[in-house]
């Protein structure tokens, strides 16, 4: 499966663009739409600048590379569950969500209703060395999750 415009409509949403490099709040370069290095696997740095095809080329890059993870689980996903999962992984990473409560619950079924509440718990991030709730993240959660539900 790939993602389709669901999941590119969720991170283009709570990632927004920017076209100059920038930290987010958790202290990370970023740059485009929340892209922390390039498709060549080079970090981003300051004072890099992107144009808006470029950065549209590197989230699609970015969402099919990283969609790979879900693929390989040998779960059947209809395309909401799919688009809901590619936009998680797309911004907390394959490595964490790979060790995730959701990843073993989701490998058992990912029909369980449960899985809404793992969402649920990705809402924080580390500033200023503190683990805090983010808002943006909680509503993005939370429409991660609405997804994933839906038939």
């Amino acid at each position: 499966m790939k993602p389709s415009v669901n999941a590119v409509y969720i991170v283009k949403k709570y990632e927004g663009f920017k076209r100059s490099a920038y930290k987010c709040p958790a202290g990370v370069w970023t740059i485009g739409y929340g892209s922390t290095m390039w498709s060549d696997g080079k970090k981003v740095f300051p004072g890099q600048i992107i144009s808006l095809p470029d950065a549209e080329r590197l989230l699609m890059w970015e969402l099919e590379n990283k969609s790979h993870a879900l693929n390989a689980m040998n779960v059947f996903f209809n395309q909401n569950q799919f688009d809901a999962l590619s936009s998680f992984i797309y911004n907390l990473g394959v490595g964490a969500f790979k060790r995730s409560t959701m990843y073993r619950k989701i490998l058992v079924n990912p029909n369980d209703r449960t899985i809404r509440d793992e969402f649920m718990k990705w809402n924080k991030a580390r500033v200023n060395g503190e683990l805090k709730v983010l808002n943006g993240l909680t509503k993005r959660r939370k429409e991660e999750a609405d997804l994933y539900e839906q038939i």
